[in-house]
């Protein structure tokens, strides 16, 4: 099944100013890019092959996937002190994904059966690698509203301590969002690949 792999970073800056009364403002900044990695093959037997020998492989594992997403989140806050208590007065969290999906190189020539096969399994791993990466934009959003959230501290120090603490909740918690997303997938896995098969073999033998 696919899987994601992930790369996280959150860096914190730390600035003393002097107090002004604005609100705390945030964004977060979410870019998305892909990749691909080139099989070949003329038989469901030889891209599967080529899947598990070319595909991408996953942080901390030396297993091939048929497609992956890398994720790296990023992030900055910026603080004031005023009156003995520190607050937060922006924060910026970014999170950029880089989808990998396989690409047929050799399809020309090969049997509709087999064109068919390939179309539903590949639709199948964008919509997974997609979906990963969905998920990563959301987590971004709620551990910027929930960074905007904190209380004020009694100095600055640690008021990043309580961010940094924060922010690596966020991203464990999206590690579990992730893993369980991977873990429903694959039990369904079969299922759902013979429903897009019927459906697309449905819907070509209606345009005869």
């Amino acid at each position: 099944m696919p899987s994601a792999s992930r790369y996280m970073r959150f860096v914190l800056a730390f600035s003393t100013t002097v107090a002004l009364c604005i609100p705390a403002s945030a964004q977060v900044v979410a870019t998305k890019s892909y990749s691909y990695f080139d099989i070949r093959g003329k038989s469901a037997g030889e891209l599967d092959e080529e899947l598990s020998r070319r595909g991408p492989t996953a942080s901390g594992s030396s297993a091939r996937h048929p497609g992956a997403t890398r994720i790296r989140f990023g992030g900055e806050a910026t603080y004031v002190q005023s009156n003995g208590r520190c607050r937060i007065t922006s924060a910026k969290v970014t999170v950029h994904t880089q989808i990998i999906l396989p690409r047929w190189r050799n399809r020309n020539g090969a049997s509709k059966q087999l064109s068919t096969i390939w179309d539903a399994l590949s639709s199948d791993i964008k919509r997974h690698e997609e979906r990963h990466a969905e998920i990563a934009r959301t987590q971004a959003r709620l551990m910027e509203r929930r960074i905007l959230a904190l209380p004020a501290q009694r100095s600055c120090g640690a008021m990043q301590e309580l961010v940094t603490e924060e922010s690596n909740r966020g991203i464990e918690e999206h590690d579990r969002l992730q893993a369980r997303f991977d873990r429903i997938e694959a039990v369904n896995f079969q299922s759902r690949m013979m429903r897009l098969l019927n459906k697309r073999i449905s819907s070509s033998g209606s345009e005869k």
